[in-house]
């Protein structure tokens, strides 16, 4: 029988009353996960208040000593490495080596943030008056709520997590539905490193009782931030919720990167990086290429070359450590997935597959490892003949299928670059450090990667972008701080009377005369 995976509120197992759903593993349908049980607005309710009686005991807690939480949970992250990965690999279909990687990035964050608990630095600031003293200081938000996607189910809810806890803040989650368990095992382990009860509480439930128990805590003062990676139709809603309540939420919405490959491109190097970008985690990452620009003037020969690695790729089952993806995260991404695919029309070319949409016995993929009938598994797709009109060029299609388009100068790069209103991630490969510094200032991603791939991320590092990509926000490294804190002022004036900033100053005694 298949484990029940419950809400976790205020330290205790919440069972939900808005019904059922079932966790199953994208490459073997029939391989049941988990049995969830989801929460309705009431549980929900439960959860907020939880988190705000919890945040002040929490935020008092020294921020060493919160950061001493951290560096266990990252001890038991790391303890339970291959553990965690194997069920990424099960709920998600995320290759093995990949979610291994997942898992080694909540390490670093935990490894990162260890040392933030004794770096939550404020300045000590000259005063313009005598006998005062100026003070800033960092103070925790309160409530946060965070919602995640399940293309990095254990990863992307860690860089929300760790620094929302470490800052003295309380947590409610809320995982994607269809990585319920991974939820649910990270849960756990933040728990079983010492997060105290009501301080993280993580609740199951659809897309729709979440955005209700939002709008009720925001409207009873009890949530003081909101965190969300997803869509960026989602994206938006949140953002108009959360604006009406004068807050400004973390937003990490989705992506349509650029690759852009010049002549002096090493191309066997851009066609690799394209392959990883594109198709890595069947090209269900944010950061996923989702356009290759390159130069009419080496154009047949990157096609070629990217052409024949995506032909030559192996797909199939993620246990198996040859193939470069398996499949896609459930089957709702796959019917959108195909439903992008319609949109490739008379004008279009499609390369680097033996067949379009879904893998099956029907429509075979040369190469295929495991049973194609068993998964969500889809086709990659490279086209050609895509316009600056196209709608695979101005949306994110969030699956296997890389546009591919020509320029003849590097304005004309730049501005389909930047045209689709995307800014997330961004890369060009060239060995002109003039071109790799312009395209640097003239790009609007909040990335950019010189001779590397659209994806990666470093702990230590910004993540965000801009546009349709988010709303400014940051993620990782210190920079995510100023997402779960704010700046507070303080001015102690021991002079014995009132002073006036601005109307008690002693000007300087000047002589206006004076000439050498």
């Amino acid at each position: 029988m298949p484990s029940l995976i419950t809400s976790y509120i205020n330290g205790k197992s919440v069972a939900g009353t808005a019904g059922k759903l079932t966790s199953t593993n994208p490459a073997q349908i029939a391989d049941v996960v988990a049995e969830v049980s989801l929460a309705n607005e009431a549980e929900f309710a439960q959860a907020f208040a939880a988190a705000k009686s919890a945040q002040k005991a929490w935020a008092q807690t020294p921020a060493p000593r919160r950061g001493r939480v951290i560096a266990a949970v990252g001890k038991l992250v790391e303890a339970n490495k291959e553990a965690l990965a194997a069920l990424v690999t099960r709920e998600v279909g995320k290759p093995y080596a990949e979610s291994l990687g997942e898992v080694q990035e909540i390490i670093d964050t935990c490894d990162f943030f260890l040392g933030e608990g004794r770096r939550l630095y404020g300045h000590t600031v000259p005063s313009e008056m005598p006998d005062k003293q100026l003070f800033t200081f960092r103070v925790p938000v309160g409530v946060a709520a965070i919602i995640t996607a399940g293309n990095f189910p254990v990863a992307v809810p860690a860089w929300y997590l760790v620094p929302a806890l470490l800052c003295g803040n309380a947590v409610v989650w809320k995982p994607a539905e269809y990585a319920s368990a991974l939820g649910d095992a990270l849960t756990r382990l933040f728990v079983a490193g010492g997060v105290p009860a009501g301080v993280l509480n993580t609740v199951h439930a659809d897309g729709a009782t979440t955005y209700r128990a939002l709008e009720a805590a925001l409207e009873q003062a009890q949530l003081q931030k909101i965190g969300f990676t997803g869509s960026t139709e989602v994206g938006r809603r949140i953002g108009e919720l959360a604006g009406r309540h004068l807050q400004t939420p973390c937003l990490e919405l989705g992506g349509k990167n650029p690759l852009v490959v010049m002549p002096d491109a090493d191309l066997d190097l851009a066609a690799e990086g394209a392959l990883f970008s594109g198709f890595g985690t069947a090209g269900q990452r944010c950061t996923s290429l989702g356009v290759a620009l390159v130069h009419d003037s080496v154009y047949d020969a990157f096609l070629s070359r990217f052409v024949s690695r995506v032909a030559s790729a192996v797909i199939g089952d993620p246990t198996n450590r040859a193939v470069l993806y398996g499949p896609l995260l459930s089957s709702r991404f796959l019917e959108s997935f195909e439903q992008w695919m319609a949109h490739i029309g008379p004008h279009h070319q499609v390369h680097g597959s033996t067949g379009r949409g879904r893998i099956t016995a029907k429509n075979p993929r040369t190469g295929f490892v495991g049973d194609p009938e068993a998964g969500y598994y889809a086709h990659p797709s490279i086209v050609t003949g895509v316009r600056a009109d196209d709608a695979l060029y101005r949306n994110e299609t969030f699956g296997p299928l890389v546009s591919v388009m020509r320029f003849s100068s590097f304005d004309e790069a730049i501005e389909l670059a930047n045209g689709h209103g995307y800014g997330l991630s961004s890369a060009i490969y060239t060995r002109n450090p003039v071109h790799a510094f312009q395209f640097r200032e003239r790009v609007s991603a909040g990335m950019v990667s010189i001779n590397n791939s659209t994806s990666g991320a470093e702990a230590h590092l910004p993540f965000g972008g801009n546009g349709k990509s988010g709303n400014g926000s940051r993620q990782s490294g210190v920079w995510v701080l100023d997402q779960f804190t704010r700046w507070q002022s303080t001015n102690w004036d021991y002079a014995g009377k009132l002073q006036k900033a601005q109307m008690d100053i002693e000007e300087p005694t000047v002589d206006a005369g004076f000439r050498l």
